[in-house]
């Protein structure tokens, strides 16, 4: 694994399908050059001391968590009817408030917490996608021919709800680009567009350094406006859904576990106090192991992307394991494999949150940790996405405990990314006090 993704391997074109607007983003670029342009334009702003300093993140945060996310759990937990709070929508509503909130700002950012309605219209066009990848990923050229015959592979609503999807990022861009050209300076931490500027600052100083010369000449400065939409979009879409499948089964597991409930409560309850009712300090609240410990085992057994990650074997060819491979074999990696091997972690089947705070050979569950990739190319939100799934759970359940109302099809599909099969998962919230 080491061999294949530290670099050398390439992308396989079967990343093509992410492109958006006809031009890469940084996660459907081929070429390791053109990625490692891109990546140094925002790296800095995902690093994870910039996030956990970074005054807008704790403002926007402090919008989302308890301006909507609290209420809206109060609001579910005075209620009285039987069938409990769906919460794998309401997970991705909060993942997508704050992941829009930091790239776009959060005036101009989603609300879903807050705006059931079109929170569930936008998911169906999501999901209605998931199930038609595999032609125009794996034989594009055909089915585009085809396509062009009359001949369709996969339904047209697909492409209904991609068009609908793409206007509705490029709505967001268009106001957020308004605001940041503006002369009108806003003093709002909260609505900083940490990412969007970065984004622009980064392709103005290549295109000033670089000019024509630029290896993202064609495709990045000559087409700022389409470029910037297509890293977006691929962000924000990826971003919320892993996010919120890893909060929707940890949530289940804690409540199968009423014991780890009360443990965790304890654990995160004094860093609430500490704030007054307000949110944990970043640094803090990754400290604390059993938290942790909770996240990462979420991760290894229901990783949102256990699917296999593709690269082309370099010409003329390689040694891998002893076994010659000519160039341009596609081989790939899996998470699902790694996550499950048996002499790393043992009972690989059970959750156990305990195997990562007593292993006996942490370095080894670490080296075959992959739910975020590897080497230049791992996800580029990883930091962002654990500072985010654990904020949800400390807020979560230092104020409430869960119980299950309804989970049948809560196992995990198989495929590239992986959501429970029901796409739902019915909780009951309960209003409890701090344990300090």
């Amino acid at each position: 694994m080491r061999i294949i993704y530290q670099g050398g391997f390439p992308k396989a074109p079967w990343y093509r399908i992410f492109d958006n607007y006809g031009v890469p983003c940084m996660f459907s670029t081929i070429e390791s050059k053109p990625h490692s342009k891109r990546k140094r334009m925002i790296s800095n702003v995902y690093s994870k001391s910039f996030i956990m300093s970074s005054d807008a993140s704790k403002a926007q945060s402090h919008a989302i968590m308890l301006g909507r996310f609290l209420p809206l759990l109060d609001s579910e937990a005075t209620k009285t009817q039987p069938g409990g709070t769906e919460v794998q929508s309401l997970f991705m509503a909060t993942t997508m408030d704050l992941i829009s909130a930091y790239i776009f700002g959060l005036r101009h950012s989603t609300n879903f917490l807050q705006q059931k309605a079109y929170r569930d219209h936008w998911l169906d066009l999501y999901l209605s996608r998931h199930h038609h990848h595999f032609w125009p990923q794996e034989l594009p050229l055909m089915t585009a021919s085809l396509k062009k015959i009359g001949i369709r592979l996969y339904p047209s609503s697909v492409d209904d709800a991609n068009d609908e999807l793409r206007s509705w990022n490029e709505s967001l861009c268009e106001k957020t680009g308004h605001s940041f050209f503006s002369e009108t300076e806003d003093t709002d931490p909260a609505n900083t567009p940490v990412v969007f500027a970065a984004m622009h600052e980064g392709i103005s100083k290549e295109e000033k350094t670089e000019g024509v010369n630029s290896i993202l000449y064609n495709t990045t400065i000559q087409q700022r406006g389409a470029s910037i939409a297509s890293e977006i979009l691929d962000q924000v879409l990826a971003g919320h859904e892993t996010a919120g499948i890893v909060l929707t089964y940890a949530s289940w597991h804690l409540s199968r576990l009423p014991a780890l409930q009360d443990q965790l409560r304890r654990e995160v309850s004094p860093l609430m106090s500490e704030t007054g009712g307000g949110l944990p300090e970043p640094r803090k609240l990754d400290s604390l192991p059993l938290l942790n410990a909770i996240v990462m085992e979420t991760l290894r057994l229901h990783a949102p992307i256990p699917g296999p990650q593709p690269r082309h074997t370099p010409y003329p060819g390689c040694h891998i394991e002893g076994h010659f491979i000519p160039g341009g074999v596609r081989i790939a990696s899996l998470a699902h494999t790694l996550h499950l091997n048996e002499t790393v972690f043992r009972r690989s089947g059970t959750w156990d949150p305990n195997r990562w705070l007593s292993s006996d050979d942490p370095d080894a569950m670490r080296r075959h940790f992959w739910a975020f990739g590897s080497g230049g190319r791992m996800c580029i939100g990883s930091n962002f996405a654990l500072q985010e799934m654990k904020l949800v759970l400390a807020v979560t359940y230092a104020h409430f405990a869960t119980s299950i109302v309804d989970d049948s099809g809560i196992e995990q599909t198989d495929g590239y990314s992986a959501r429970p099969k029901a796409d739902q998962l019915f909780l009951r919230f309960h209003r409890v006090s701090h344990t300090v």
